[in-house]
């Protein structure tokens, strides 16, 4: 019974570590971004000789990344979506069929998209993209002591490394989620107008009709939240790695499970937050 419990309690300490560190991280990242961004307004006030000054954060820095997050995902996230989009038409036309409502294919796919899938599989497909590559390229600089270094030379390696990539990919999960959620409407609209003979302007009308302004903020704050995430545990992984190149590969695999555990748990938490919870 011991041996249970031990092997049991060990993983939960550090599960609830990992997340009161990343609390902290995240404290202190905002922070940073808090400091940069009401500077100005504590010098048109006056205030700015009693607030200490923090360093602004990297815009090129973060443009890099950003770059790196946006652009070099959107395709595979676009291709993954499309392929989806087909097999929800086809799945859902297969029951309507039988009702003779087919023309409704068009209304599930695009709120199934733009509500739920597109943001959920879109940061599940970026894990990779974003949490497995910061925790890699952040472990290497640990392993290395360049973390260290830059804490020597009087460089705040959370100012440095983390906020660039948490701005970053905050601002683009939500752009490439917006691509997503076209391209997993597009490939419902080839089987709604190749396959089940739909009209092209029907299927455009039953997608604006269906869809309305609460499914779109959503969904956006779904993927802002996801980004959050992404980012957030990547980092932190990639922070905390001990052990030479074995250890980055701990982290690496560990920063994309997390990321997929913890998405999948946030999804469940906003869908009962706005669909159910404000709803009643």
């Amino acid at each position: 019974m011991g041996t249970l419990l031990a092997a049991i309690g060990r993983p939960a300490l550090a599960l609830c570590q990992g997340v009161g560190q990343s609390f902290w991280l995240l404290w202190d990242c905002g922070l940073w971004i808090a400091s940069w961004v009401a500077w100005p307004l504590f010098w048109a006030t006056g205030l700015s000789g009693r607030v200490r000054r923090r360093r602004g954060v990297r815009i090129h820095a973060t443009a890099e990344q950003g770059y790196r997050v946006g652009p070099t995902s959107l395709p595979i996230s676009c291709l993954v979506l499309f392929f989806l989009g087909m097999i929800l038409a086809l799945q859902t036309a297969y029951i309507l069929k039988k009702f003779g409502v087919t023309e409704y294919v068009s209304n599930l796919v695009s709120v199934a998209i733009i509500r739920e899938l597109g943001p959920l599989i879109t940061a599940l497909v970026m894990s990779g993209f974003i949490s497995g590559s910061i925790a890699a390229e952040l472990g290497t600089m640990q392993v290395y002591e360049e973390i260290m270094a830059l804490r020597t030379s009087a460089i705040h390696p959370n100012r440095f490394l983390v906020v660039p990539r948490l701005l970053a990919t905050m601002i683009m999960l939500p752009c490439v989620t917006i691509f997503a959620d076209l391209a997993g409407i597009t490939g419902g609209w080839v089987i709604g107008t190749r396959i089940l003979q739909l009209n092209s302007d029907l299927f455009i009308s039953k997608c604006f009709e269906a869809v309305v302004a609460k499914d779109i903020y959503t969904g956006l704050v779904k993927s802002e939240a996801f980004a959050l995430l992404l980012a957030l545990i990547g980092c932190h992984q990639g922070l905390s790695t001990k052990g030479g190149a074995e250890g980055v590969g701990r982290a690496t695999t560990n920063a994309v499970v997390l990321s997929i555990l913890f998405v999948i748990v946030a999804d469940c938490f906003f869908t009962f937050l706005f669909y159910f919870l404000f709803e009643a």
